[in-house]
């Protein structure tokens, strides 16, 4: 069994595309890992720690586990509980290989989706306040407008807050907030039964169909598929999609 990942990215409305987006293999073997680190705010700094932060996810995960990955990325920001952190951002982690499950880590809000054929399913959980408050019984109308307020971030992330899982999908999707805050549920689950056979079509389908807010406010949108069903090669390993 081969494994395929391919990423696909779209700078949104602001100057800077603050996503960044790595897949990498091991040498010599079949783990290959991938991340998206989406970063907080958009000015140069952030657009270069998110594909520095991504490479290292996704070099160390696959080497070391996809928590781990994100911890070492988390190291390159990390300060004492009363700095203020910028650049900033949220994370996550798939490391894959032949014949074991897909293992998950993520923090934040950046997502992790499977898909086994029929249906699309959210395997990561947001680490948002608008969460929080759902889990907790509040209204989602009231709840919804607390999303954008993260509860954790690679800059205060510790063990504790990097949540994880292992998921026998045979397609994993990895989501920045711009694709999935902007794409309805629905349609990104008719884009993967649509493109499903070709990876590359539906990354590049999926960052496309992320639309501007009723203000016009469009996030960038970055996504990774995971493929057990296609072909790898370390050309496409090491190296992210091109923002357009």
């Amino acid at each position: 069994m081969t494994i395929d990942l391919r990423t696909a990215t779209r700078r949104g409305s602001r100057l800077y595309n603050a996503d960044g987006a790595a897949i990498h293999r091991v040498p010599d073997t079949d783990v290959v890992a991938a991340a998206i680190v989406d970063g907080i705010g958009n000015n140069p700094e952030v657009a270069a720690f998110s594909a520095l932060a991504a490479e290292v996810a996704a070099r160390v995960g696959a080497r070391r586990t996809a928590t781990i990955g994100i911890l070492a990325a988390a190291e390159l920001v990390a300060a004492p509980a009363a700095t203020a952190i910028e650049p900033d951002g949220v994370a996550v982690v798939a490391v894959a290989e032949p014949g074991e499950e897909t293992a998950i880590a993520w923090t934040g809000d950046a997502r992790a989706y499977g898909w086994d054929g029929e249906t699309l399913t959210q395997r990561s959980t947001d680490h948002t306040v608008g969460q929080y408050l759902r889990v907790n019984g509040v209204p989602v109308e009231v709840a919804k407008e607390h999303d954008n307020w993260v509860r954790t971030s690679l800059g205060r992330c510790s063990i504790a807050t990097v949540h994880s899982c292992e998921i026998g999908d045979p397609l994993v999707l990895l989501t920045s907030d711009g694709v999935h805050d902007q794409v309805e549920h629905a349609e990104l689950e008719a884009l993967v039964r649509a493109h499903q056979d070709v990876p590359q079509d539906l990354a590049d389908a999926i960052v496309a169909a992320a639309r501007a807010d009723d203000d016009g406010y469009r996030d960038d949108a970055t996504v990774v598929v995971i493929s057990r069903a296609g072909s790898f090669s370390t050309s496409d390993a090491d190296q992210a999609g091109e923002a357009f």
